[in-house]
């Protein structure tokens, strides 16, 4: 036989050196459901229980979900609790707040209205002292009545008149004398009238005191100078003057 025909013809070709004798080897995963050589439907497998993860009622996964949703609410009832309790406190103060100022505002405008009816009482004097005089009549009496009348709406009191009780704290008593007539310090007689204006008092009473007999020796601290003849000159002089 000819060598050409031979079995050397039929030899596979060499392999260059280096050549891996086995090649990669290449899988195919058919996922067709149908058959192509049957036609029949293929099953699918069924999934393994590694595959799923049990889930709880409430959609928390894991076996500790339950613990996780308690403390997350824990903490949220205590940030309640604390923003509660923050809101109450700042309440508390602003409304401390709004009465202070409210009581701070009150007493500004007393004072303010103090300060001018103490400039007026010294017109309500001269008014006074011409009622003594009996010039007090006509127009002239019904203004002075309606001035008067005006700063009482105010606020404005008069107090000091012939047997009062001495009262050191609103009576300012420029003479002492003693008489069986009387039981307790009273006052008999009046140079001048005091004026409140509200809780506030804006000028005593100028009197002349009179107290038991049987306390002669014990005459009030504040009446410790019998006479105070600044005083009496000062009313006096207001008197002459109308």
């Amino acid at each position: 036989m000819s060598p050409i025909f031979g079995s050397e013809s039929r030899r596979e070709p060499q392999r260059a050196e280096g050549d891996n004798e086995e090649g990669p080897k290449v899988v195919i995963n058919d996922k067709r459901r149908i058959d192509p050589e049957t036609g029949a439907v293929r099953e699918t497998p069924a999934e393994t229980p590694s595959s799923t993860f049990p889930v709880d009622e409430g959609g928390t996964a894991g076996p500790t979900g339950e613990a996780v949703v308690d403390d997350e609410l824990a903490l949220a009832k205590m940030e309640i609790a604390e923003r509660t309790s923050d809101l109450q406190r700042v309440t508390a103060e602003y409304a401390n707040y709004r009465k202070r100022v409210d009581r701070d505002r009150e007493a500004m405008v007393t004072a303010a209205k103090a300060g001018v009816v103490a400039e007026l009482v010294s017109i309500i004097d001269d008014l006074d002292r011409a009622e003594a005089h009996g010039d007090l009549t006509g127009a002239f009496k019904a203004v002075a009545d309606r001035f008067t009348g005006t700063l009482e709406k105010l606020g404005l009191a008069k107090f000091g008149a012939e047997g009062d009780a001495f009262d050191p704290a609103e009576h300012e008593a420029v003479q002492f004398s003693t008489s069986a007539d009387v039981q307790v310090p009273t006052v008999t007689s009046v140079f001048r009238r005091g004026y409140h204006f509200g809780d506030k008092l804006l000028r005593p009473a100028v009197v002349v005191v009179t107290g038991p007999e049987n306390e002669t020796a014990a005459a009030p601290s504040d009446v410790d100078e019998i006479v105070d003849a600044e005083i009496v000159e000062d009313v006096a002089s207001g008197d002459d003057n109308k």
